[in-house]
């Protein structure tokens, strides 16, 4: 139904050549917003519905349990939080007020911007069900993992004195009913809607540009030239970047369709998402640049290593 108001609106009502490449581009951009912003008022409404059900409190001190098992709740609960790297870092910085253990901490702060529900319904109507479960599987375990280690390490002294003054965890609980839920749903929906339409919009355009005015070959011919250190380029590439993973994946659909490994493509949109100089600038808040290096360095290792693997592991996804 999308695609056949596309082709009328773009083919008979403008009256664009289909057989131009600037036709063909504009029919991508129409085609491709109205199902990305079907999509996202759908399904972020479903999940800000079922996150109602979730107690904020309790997955606190779950986090706090410590071990392993805290890492994975503290990546759980950043993968179903919709924030980019910046946005995560007040939940950050309450999550370390409230005594929550530091790699714990890390493990939120990590995945929070690789997974969250948009970016999660955009992969699964881009690049589909198995590539999307990959992805979410990597983020996750990179956000667990990293935390973990870094937590090992004792890095406590690094933070900043007032933030390592601990406060008692929020016990309040707010009570839903069906209507208050279908309200947070409805809210939900159109918050993110309204901070990430123009990032949309955004990589949609370029996505619809590379798709009709770059030649395949050309895409080839940079992958040749780069070979097997694809990956770590591409990330260090998305390291210093910031932008919305409502941007960047209409944008590695594209290089993925031209001829760009998936693993190398993927990495690219996990460091855009997880690391910017934003962020590193926002961190020095609560602690000191050793630290803050050190964080930088791990997640860019493990995202290079989740590159790799993920163009290992394309032939059967």
């Amino acid at each position: 139904m999308l695609l056949k108001f596309a082709d009328l609106l773009v083919y008979q009502w403008i009256g664009l050549d289909p057989e131009s490449r600037f036709g063909g581009a504009v029919h991508f951009f129409v085609y491709d917003t109205l199902k990305i912003f079907l999509l996202l008022a759908v399904m972020i409404f479903a999940i800000g519905f079922i996150r109602t059900y979730l107690a904020e409190d309790k997955l606190k001190r779950w986090m706090s349990a410590g071990g392993l098992w805290s890492n994975g709740v503290a990546a759980l609960f950043g993968a179903i939080t919709p924030f980019c790297s910046c946005s995560s870092i007040p939940i950050f910085i309450s999550l370390l007020k409230a005594g929550v253990p530091l790699g714990v901490t890390f493990s939120f702060l990590i995945t929070s911007p690789i997974i969250n529900e948009y970016l999660v319904i955009l992969m699964a109507s881009e690049f589909g069900i198995p590539i999307t479960i990959a992805y979410i599987t990597s983020g996750m375990f990179i956000g667990t993992v990293a935390g973990a280690i870094l937590g090992r390490m004792k890095l406590e002294r690094f933070l900043e004195k007032d933030i390592t003054t601990s406060a008692p965890l929020d016990k309040q609980t707010v009570e839903h009913n069906f209507v208050s839920r279908i309200q947070y749903g409805y809210t939900e929906a159109l918050s993110v809607i309204r901070q990430i339409w123009l990032w949309v919009l955004v990589g949609v355009a370029i996505g619809a540009f590379i798709h009709n005015y770059v030649p395949q070959e050309t895409i080839h011919r940079l992958m040749e030239a780069t070979g097997i250190f694809s990956v770590p380029i591409a990330t260090l590439l998305g390291v210093p970047m910031y932008g919305s993973c409502a941007a960047i994946v209409p944008v590695a659909v594209v290089l993925f369709e031209k001829g760009i490994p998936l693993g190398t493509a993927l990495a690219f949109m996990m460091a855009m998402a997880a690391l910017s100089l934003p962020e590193a600038i926002m961190l020095r808040r609560t602690m000191r640049l050793p630290l803050i290096a050190l964080f930088f360095a791990i997640t860019t290792l493990a995202i290079i290593l989740t590159g790799y693997l993920l163009n290992e592991l394309a032939g059967i996804l």
